[in-house]
């Protein structure tokens, strides 16, 4: 897909150039000194723009000192502030960074207020040479937007297109655009969606693309895969982020793989696959020079077909090399059947365990949000056709917990919020005890639901 070009610093975004991979700092903003130091690690393992979170006025200094001192360093990756509902804190941060991610929407209850702010962000960052980035989440559109078109793709891209076109009234193409969910199938539409909207109105801006909140471990990845894959083999994506909830760090390699796969650096280790008679069920045999390398080929080699229900299942064989040298059978210890069990639930085409939400972190989060989300797997790991975020503020939590039956939100303090759907059923527990009312909530509802 041909996209206009955005200047971020010193990297170029857009269909002229290779896919930027980049990731988000985990620290606390105000720990200058702990946000650098993960910032030199991100740099040295290849992301190509770094993001880091401004919640408010407070923290633009905090940005200004970051941005010094790596510069200073000899580090010129370029910084993204994330903002998700001040515009003063946008506006104040924009001459200090090279690029600012906003969901205007946030901006102001009112429309018409809201365009205003974003106009004054624009006029900033013309005078300063900063990029956007327009960010919206499934779950955080607006009453607005969700009163005329429901919480759906459609509603996604139609409010993405609200935003890009006052941005080209004001002249100002320095745009980058996502759309993000953690579910595969919803972001993968409201892409699509999004994408033919661009091209039908003649401008196209470069394309975000991620899974939000896709988890950790082998299902983070799997998730991340397959609904980034699904939009580079279309042509719509610019640059990626695979969000996992763990060091930062660990999301580089994944995403520098999905850039190298899709600007023709890497092929699959894919040897043979074949077809049943109907052609729905498929045989795939893998050479993979390592365990990652196999769950990042085969999840991009059939995520898109399950996606968009070409085929309905998948079976693994061959081998792959372990971190000894060693070949490993796939077959070995039912390994092939978990890892087509896993594809499927990352395409939701069937759930064989819980599905998680888990935001990676940032610094809003005020809690240890991995330790966090391994102990609800690890209690609730037994349960089938439930969804549970994890999530790391109660900021964002929860309205980016759109799909989620349950919820468990961090308020700060060592403190925890419970949600059934969208409603706060718990408040203020603490962390200690917080994972055993999750667990408990869960099974009444679930007894109950069997009694009536």
């Amino acid at each position: 897909m041909e996209t206009l070009s955005v200047k971020v610093g010193n990297v170029m975004i857009g269909s002229s150039f290779p896919i930027v991979p980049q990731t988000m700092c985990n620290t606390h903003t105000s720990d200058v000194e702990g946000t650098v130091a993960q910032c030199v690690r991100m740099a040295k393992a290849g992301s190509a723009l770094i993001r880091i979170t401004c919640p408010g006025l407070q923290d633009v200094p905090h940005m200004a000192e970051i941005h010094s001192r790596l510069r200073s360093m000899g580090i010129d990756t370029p910084l993204v502030a994330d903002i998700h509902f001040s515009s003063e804190t946008a506006i104040a941060v924009a001459p200090y960074v090279e690029k600012v991610r906003i969901n205007p929407g946030n901006f102001a209850k009112e429309h018409a207020v809201a365009c205003s702010q974003l106009k004054r962000l624009l006029a900033v960052c013309k005078e300063n040479g900063t990029a956007i980035r327009i960010g919206l989440n499934h779950g955080s559109l607006g009453e607005r937007i969700t009163s005329l078109y429901g919480n759906t793709p459609l509603a996604m891209a139609e409010a993405a297109m609200e935003w890009l076109r006052l941005c080209a009234e004001e002249d100002f193409d320095n745009v980058v655009v996502s759309l993000k969910s953690s579910n595969t199938v919803v972001m993968v539409e409201a892409y699509r969606i999004l994408a033919s909207k661009m091209k039908e109105w003649g401008k196209v801006y470069p394309v975000h693309v991620g899974v939000t909140e896709a988890g950790n471990g082998d299902s983070g990845r799997i998730k991340s895969c397959v609904g980034i894959s699904t939009l580079l083999e279309e042509g719509i994506g610019n640059t990626i982020r695979v969000s996992l909830t763990e060091d930062p760090v660990n999301e580089i390699p994944v995403a520098k793989y999905l850039a190298d796969r899709y600007d023709g650096k890497i092929s699959s280790s894919l040897v043979s696959r074949r077809s049943s008679d109907d052609g729905k069920h498929i045989v795939a045999e893998y050479a993979a020079p390592s365990r990652e390398r196999l769950i990042e080929d085969l999840s991009c080699d059939f995520g898109k077909a399950l996606l968009d229900r070409e085929i309905d299942s998948v079976e693994f064989h061959g081998t792959f090399i372990d971190d000894e040298g060693y070949a490993v059978d796939i077959d070995k210890d039912g390994f092939g059947e978990y890892l087509a069990d896993e594809l499927l639930q990352a395409c939701r085409r069937r759930f064989y365990k819980p599905e998680y939400i888990a935001c990676p972190g940032c610094g809003r989060t005020m809690y240890d949000l991995q330790e966090a989300f391994e102990a609800v797997k690890a209690r609730t790991s037994h349960l089938k056709d439930v969804v549970i975020a994890v999530m790391g503020c109660i900021v964002n939590g929860p309205g980016e917990m759109a799909d989620a039956d349950w919820g468990y939100v961090g308020e700060g303090g060592h403190k925890v919020s419970i949600y059934k759907g969208k409603t706060p059923v718990l408040k203020h527990v603490p962390d200690t005890e917080a994972v055993d009312r999750l667990v408990e909530l869960i099974d009444a509802d679930r007894k109950a639901s069997v009694q009536a």
